[in-house]
Parts: structure tokens; C-alpha cells; sequence
């Protein structure tokens, strides 16, 4: 008698937690194939669309790239350091992999208006834009700014 069949369940990246055999401090995947996952476009689900001064322009959240860098680079880090240059804030960004050769390290600048009249507030939304520009510095949707 064979044993009944299991139903293999798909959890979509959205809801993708990172096992924890990827959470151990002795395992690191190499850096290549982090990189070549990081290249990947981003599934269409994860970019979203907003109209901003009339003009109609798509996305991808702050926390979908977290949700990315949790799938494909688990152990990753980001740090920030706030700045205040007049009517701005300045955001600026660090986010290092860690691979088995070691770690790999992008840093970006995000700015805001102190004075916004859109959605977020100056810190969020210039973290936002360092966070993205450092992902796109290691491929992660490096795709989406060359429209």
C-alpha cells in the first residue's frame, strides 16, 4: 500500500519567510548566485502604479524589495544615517550581503523636501529611494530604471 499522496502547498514570495536552514551562521550561498538571483526582473506582483504630479509611474515598495533581499540574500543588512542640508533630508544608505566569500557592500544616497506635499514624510521616503538605488546597485530591480 503506498502512502497517500501530500498536497505540496505554494506560498507566494509575498508571503515567503526565510527558512531558517538559510538563517544559520554556517551557511552563505556565493555571491554569484546571489547576484544572478538579484538580476532577475521583479515579478510583475510585486510593482505597483501611482499617479504623481499627473503623471502615472510604477514601483515596487520598500518592503517588496525587504521581501526580495530575505529571499535571495538571507542575512542581509541595512543601515542608515540621516542628514539635514537645509529644506532636505538626506538619507544615506548601506546594505551589505553576506556570501560565502565574504561580504558585498552598495551604498546610495536618498534626498526629500523637508516640505512635501505627496504621500510619506521626508525621512521614509528618502530612506525609500537609497534603499532602492542601493538594491539596483547589486541588479535588484536595476530593470525597472531604464525606462
Amino acid at each position: 500500500m503506498s502512502a497517500p499522496a501530500t498536497e505540496e502547498k505554494i506560498i507566494p514570495i509575498s508571503e515567503a519567510k526565510t527558512p531558517e536552514v538559510l538563517k544559520s551562521k554556517g551557511y552563505r550561498r556565493p555571491i554569484l548566485e546571489i547576484l544572478a538571483d538579484l538580476q532577475k526582473p521583479i515579478p510583475k506582483r510585486f510593482i505597483k502604479s501611482k499617479t504623481l504630479k499627473g503623471q502615472r509611474i510604477d514601483f515596487v515598495s520598500w518592503y517588496s524589495y525587504i521581501r526580495l533581499l530575505e529571499f535571495y540574500a538571507p542575512g542581509f543588512s541595512w543601515e542608515v544615517r540621516t542628514h539635514y542640508n537645509g529644506d532636505r533630508t538626506v538619507i544615506e544608505g548601506r546594505l551589505t550581503l553576506r556570501a560565502a566569500e565574504g561580504t558585498f557592500t552598495r551604498e546610495a544616497t536618498g534626498t526629500e523636501d523637508n516640505e512635501i506635499d505627496s504621500w510619506g514624510d521626508p525621512s521614509s521616503n528618502a530612506e525609500a529611494m537609497a534603499l532602492r538605488r542601493c538594491c539596483a546597485k547589486f541588479g535588484l530591480g536595476l530593470h525597472l530604471w531604464e525606462k
